[in-house]
């Protein structure tokens, strides 16, 4: 049997797929590389107010984030915008980025990336969500994301930005 002869069309409901706990985030997998040839990975992420991810930068994969709902402000290579439900950004490899979640609502997002596999890296650094209510966000152990970072080609960079 092929890898295409096992590849079937599905539907992921919205409380469906596995579910991580990922940076204090909740991480739900859509769609991993097992599902797409490795091409791409598609997340419903939804981070908490005030949320932000280290400066980073992804040296193989090309980042991109569908708002659902609550806003963020972005800043890739220098730019900075804010982003609300309907809009989509791109953080394209091997450029520095991070963004910041508004401290009045969570951020609810698509996080799609390409070629697929973060799902690995968020499985790496996190651990299975049972629930799916948001947490408050604890201490990140910086060693080991750095550590996960390097093996799932991101590197970070600096701190996360704050309000």
């Amino acid at each position: 049997m092929s890898v295409s002869d096992s590849l079937r069309p599905y539907r992921r409901r919205p409380d469906e797929g596995e579910a991580l706990w990922f940076l204090g985030t909740l991480a739900t997998v859509k769609a991993g590389g097992a599902e797409t040839r490795g091409r791409l990975t598609v997340v419903e992420i939804a981070h908490p107010a005030g949320f932000a991810p280290p400066l980073h930068r992804h040296l193989e994969e090309d980042e991109a984030f569908y708002v659902l709902a609550g806003s963020a402000r972005f800043t890739g290579d220098g730019e900075t915008f804010e982003a609300g439900p309907g809009d989509f950004v791109l953080l394209p490899a091997g450029l520095p980025h991070t963004f910041l979640v508004g401290v009045d609502e969570p951020l609810r997002a698509l996080q799609i990336t390409t070629p697929g596999g973060f799902e690995d890296f968020a499985a790496e650094v996190g651990e299975p969500a049972r629930r799916r209510e948001l947490p408050v966000p604890g201490p990140v152990d910086v060693e080991r994301l750095g550590h996960a970072a390097a093996r799932h080609q991101i590197e970070i960079l600096g701190p996360p930005p704050t309000h």
